[in-house]
């Protein structure tokens, strides 16, 4: 499964929060074997950034981990309200 994770960050917070996101995603990518990516809206919105930190073709237990890196990383100290999270399944494998 693929998971996509999008937030809200402050533009005043968007430079501390990027230092903690980078080196916690490539821990659990060479960790765990998965794929990460950072994006963001092009545009902010009241001051505010959305952000989305995507895992792709995640094994299984990786939730349970990403959510003891994210405390470990104390993403929330610069996050503006809560994580949601997507969860999306291949219909049909890639060749």
């Amino acid at each position: 499964m693929d998971l996509y994770i999008y937030y809200q960050v402050k533009d005043a917070d968007a430079a501390s929060l990027l230092a903690a996101v980078v080196p916690m995603q490539a821990a659990l990518g060479a960790r765990h074997g998965v794929a990460c990516q950072l994006k963001r809206r092009p545009e902010a919105s009241d001051g505010k950034q959305t952000w989305m930190e995507v895992y792709a073709a995640t094994p299984a237990g990786f939730s349970a981990a990403l959510d003891a890196a994210v405390e470990q990383a104390g993403l929330a100290a610069w996050t503006a309200g809560p994580r949601h999270t997507e969860v999306f399944t291949d219909l049909v494998p890639c060749a």
